[in-house]
């Protein structure tokens, strides 16, 4: 059985980020999102996301590049000059090895997180982490202990077979995400035993920022069987604070509402929804 989840990071972001997912989830194949929390729009999200009670929310834990929960005071290993999560992940990593404080912090801001989500009283559909940080093993216990308080049910598990990516465009040679493939499987052996739902595959990393109407039509048109995440990054337009540099947002929000992706996914039989809608019962 074919089953699909068709999700938007970055909630919250902006109100372009926002609107496009309101625009994807109402004329298009968009089904869920994931909600930054302390993201600048994020009152504007929610608000929204309780206009539209087919969308499935989540959360997009942010502990990388973005704007914590807690005072940055709070946070004095997690923080750059701005206030802002750091950006220099691999030496972050290494910190939160090294140094108790790091962790304690870390997850004071998880918890933070997963309370903020709380009040806004959308049901928990999913968790996953901007630039899919809660793959690193420390990060993965904190995440799966915390949220089993909150009722997490759902985790992504950013893995993404390489043949599905060479059927929807031949030639390609999209870039291989091998940096996190080894704690990717470690994360989704440590999701499964806690009993957590987690997609057979993630579809969107190796062209992350660059999901065109071609692309996620194409790989529609491929879906296998089990259960598919297919992620974006919709937007309106660019020029937002905190964009990625390069991503085309647009081109994005144009895949999720363009016909031949309606067409394929109607074709591919597959039942569509969020991750609770494919909790076991």
């Amino acid at each position: 059985m074919k089953r699909l989840v068709v999700t938007a990071d970055d909630f919250g972001l902006s109100r372009e980020v926002n609107e496009a997912v309101e625009q994807a989830h109402r004329e298009g194949i968009l089904t869920a999102t994931s909600l930054m929390v302390s993201a600048p729009a994020a009152a504007d999200a929610v608000a929204r996301a309780k206009r539209l009670p087919r969308l499935r929310v989540g959360l997009h834990l942010v502990l990388v590049e973005a704007w914590p929960t807690l005072p940055p005071a709070q946070l004095p290993d997690l923080v750059d000059a701005r206030g802002l999560m750091r950006r220099d992940m691999g030496r972050l990593g290494f910190d939160l090895a090294a140094k108790p404080a790091a962790r304690r912090q870390l997850a004071a801001e998880i918890t933070a997180q997963f309370e903020a989500y709380r009040a806004t009283g959308l049901p928990l559909d999913h968790v996953n982490a901007h630039k899919h940080f809660h793959v690193h093993p420390l990060i993965a216990g904190a995440v799966l202990a915390i949220g089993s308080r909150f009722g997490m049910r759902a985790i992504r598990v950013p893995r993404e077979p390489r043949a599905l990516l060479r059927l929807a465009e031949p030639g390609a040679r999209p870039r291989p995400a091998l940096d996190i493939a080894p704690w990717a499987g470690l994360l989704a052996a440590r999701a499964r035993q806690a009993g957590l739902l987690i997609p057979d595959r993630t579809l969107g990393l190796a062209w992350s920022g660059a999901m065109t109407p071609a692309r996620v039509a194409a790989l529609l048109r491929h879906l296998p069987d089990g259960l598919t995440e297919l992620y974006t990054h919709p937007a309106t337009a660019g020029g937002f604070a905190g964009e990625a540099p390069g991503y085309v947002y647009a081109a994005e929000r144009d895949a999720l509402i363009a016909a031949e992706a309606l067409e394929a996914v109607a074709r591919s039989g597959a039942a569509s929804g969020g991750f609770s809608d494919f909790f076991p019962t």
